[in-house]
């Protein structure tokens, strides 16, 4: 929006050439979504304080968790607001439909998310039990969207690659397509099985003050940087990467969500004063998700979401053998000789006796560890 309001003005003030530059804007998005944060975030806390709008603690989490039923939720409006803002003010929306199909996905997960949030407070308030959005409507929600997003990028592509296409990590000049033609419609389920898997797996990390937070800042931030490659002739030649026209716009909204998560940390972190709760959670992992088909890069999320990956399979590993175990053993047996002590495998280093704060730091140091390994496929193609 800026660009269009200033670009008449840029012959008589020569600065203003700087909002041409992807760069300078996606900085600006980024300090204009953490000031943002810190502007409306005390004033949005105090509000959800004040509705009692309160954390519903997961059955099975550690004893220590229990104190969290007071702490509010739905702080993701504020990651929400505070992103999609900057976003609308920093990025181009003339002739290219990558920022405006990402904000999409985005703004319709964290619609989920508040939808759930509100049925979990209503259903407390009204002595219920805290389930908030049946599981069947949610997973409708994010399937339903997934199924649209992919339909889109297949019948309307908004690269310069056909559709039903994506590239593979360490690999170059390879273009992976369905094997037939008649083939093409599989790519709308797969980027379904993206979009889904993605923000449920950002939702079951969301356990800990400042996981999620910090693990999404680092993940979008490497985005951003395969979004500003890939968006560039030069770059995207010289590191032998598929050239996508207009990607690089993407790299102002993974920026705007950047800002926006690490001015979240400020209230989130331990102990924190809000947590993200479905809103936020199921927002940013669709966000991440949109990205990376946008992008191209779908596989290229088994490095840069390896602890997200790591979360979610051990929920599956937990469950799928307990159901085994189960069956074969009887329920005591099964109960007795678990895989993780609790899952997801956050918990589980908690009840082995780190402190929360311990688990999260390290769980960060992970997550900086997948971005490396991810950036290495840059060069190492």
């Amino acid at each position: 929006m800026l660009h269009f309001l200033l670009s008449p003005w840029i012959d008589d003030v020569p600065i203003l050439r700087l909002i041409g530059y992807i760069s300078v804007r996606a900085a600006a998005a980024a300090v204009t979504s953490l000031l943002l944060t810190f502007i409306f975030g005390p004033p949005l806390i105090r509000r959800l304080q004040a509705l009692r709008v309160s954390q519903v603690v997961r059955e099975g989490t550690p004893e220590t968790h229990q104190v969290k039923g007071q702490t509010p939720t739905m702080g993701g409006l504020i990651i929400l607001i505070c992103a999609v803002v900057p976003t609308l003010l920093w990025a181009r929306f003339d002739n290219q439909r990558y920022v405006a199909l990402a904000l999409l996905v985005t703004l319709w997960m964290g619609g989920i998310g508040f939808l759930d949030d509100y049925l979990k407070l209503k259903q407390k308030r009204e002595g219920k039990k805290n389930e908030g959005l049946v599981e069947r409507y949610k997973l409708a929600g994010q399937v339903g969207i997934g199924l649209v997003f992919g339909l889109i990028l297949w019948q309307w592509p908004v690269s310069n690659l056909p559709g039903a296409s994506t590239t593979l990590p360490f690999v170059k000049n390879v273009l992976v397509v369905p094997a037939a033609a008649w083939l093409a419609w599989t790519y709308v389920p797969f980027v379904t099985f993206i979009i889904t898997g993605v923000s449920n797996s950002v939702n079951l990390t969301d356990g800990l003050d400042g996981l999620a937070a910090g693990l999404c800042a680092i993940a979008l931030t490497t985005f951003a940087l395969f979004a500003y490659v890939m968006g560039r002739v030069d770059a995207s030649s010289y590191l032998q990467l598929f050239y996508l026209r207009g990607a690089g716009e993407l790299t102002i909204l993974c920026l705007a969500l950047v800002g926006a998560c690490i001015g979240f940390l400020w209230y989130n972190t331990f102990p924190a004063q809000v947590f993200m709760g479905d809103t936020g959670a199921l927002a940013l992992g669709g966000a991440l998700g949109a990205i990376a088909v946008l992008l191209k890069s779908e596989f290229l999320l088994f490095f840069v979401g390896g602890v997200f990956a790591m979360e979610t399979m051990s929920v599956i590993i937990q469950r799928t053998v307990f159901k085994v175990r189960k069956r074969r053993h009887g329920e005591e047996y099964a109960r007795a000789n678990r895989v993780f002590l609790t899952a997801p495998i956050h918990h589980h280093f908690e009840r082995k006796g780190w402190k929360e704060s311990q688990v999260v730091v390290r769980f960060w140091i992970l997550g900086i560890l997948c971005a490396f390994v991810a950036l290495a496929t840059l060069k190492l193609r």
